[in-house]
């Protein structure tokens, strides 16, 4: 069953046509990675699923629903999460206060119960801590809690990214870029924290990765674009050994996706 559909979107900025007649499916429970050379229109997907950008043709849709033209905040109720390339965290603020904003999108007291602090508010504020520390747990930072986000190590700081992600209780959880930036320790915890998300609080996962040793990993089916066109779909054993796929990335960068990739992951980092 898909839980989510990607249905002939195109995306144009002035005379650039970013994303052209893509079209693909997420299964329910499932990793899916979109892939592709730099610039090739992954992120512009991404910004389209969850509203940042309005695509020209095309339909989105979310268990059924067509998500195309609802803001951002409407689509992060619905059940649609996001992590960033770039991180988006609160420097200034705790682990645990981060964390907390990521329930913002689930509160529903009002101003006037939050003011009191006293009936719905209070039960929504008791919730989310609980919540919350469970997420702490998950993601092993329970010695950062009460730490400012700005003094944490990067990789530290992606779980913190990924955690708040996590506090909206999504259906659907879109990583864009995970593990850039990571080494290797730090890589291998973040793919089996994304295997656990997928297997433990069963949340389908759409991943766009250049590090292609994680893509092949941990993904059960991959998506390849190039030039805003998919160029290929299928598990990852099939997609390594694709002529248009090899083709792609060797214009990019001189390899192909299987070259590129790293050895496996640890069986300790993915079980």
């Amino acid at each position: 069953m898909l839980q989510l559909e990607v249905k002939n979107i195109s995306k144009r900025f002035g005379g650039i046509e970013a994303i052209r007649d893509l079209d693909f499916g997420v299964k329910a429970g499932e990793i899916l990675a979109l892939i592709g050379p730099n610039g090739a229109g992954k992120s512009t997907v991404f910004n389209c699923i969850n509203g940042i950008y309005r695509p020209e043709e095309g339909s989105i849709l979310f268990q059924g629903q067509d998500m195309v033209g609802l803001k951002p905040h409407r689509i992060a109720r619905l059940g649609i999460a996001r992590t960033f390339q770039n991180i988006a965290l609160f420097s200034n603020m705790t682990v645990l206060d981060n964390l907390l904003l990521g329930r913002n999108p689930s509160l529903s007291a009002g101003v006037l119960w939050g003011g009191l602090f006293y009936g719905k508010a209070l039960r929504e504020e008791l919730e989310s801590r609980r919540g919350v520390e469970e997420i702490i747990d998950f993601l092993e930072i329970e010695r950062h809690r009460k730490t400012p986000v700005g003094a944490l190590p990067f990789g530290v700081q992606k779980r913190v990214e990924l955690g708040r992600a996590l506090a909206m209780k999504p259906r659907i959880l879109l990583l864009d870029e995970p593990v850039a930036g990571m080494n290797e320790e730090e890589t291998e915890d973040m793919a089996r924290f994304i295997i656990d998300i997928k297997e433990e609080l069963g949340v389908t996962i759409l991943i766009v990765e250049h590090d292609m040793g994680v893509v092949m990993d941990i993904s059960d089916r991959v998506v390849v674009i190039n030039f805003g066109l998919k160029i290929a779909e299928g598990v990852p054993a099939e997609i390594v050994r694709n002529p248009l796929v090899i083709q792609a990335y060797l214009g990019e960068q001189g390899a192909s996706p299987s070259a590129a990739a790293k050895p496996p992951l640890s069986q300790g980092a993915v079980s």
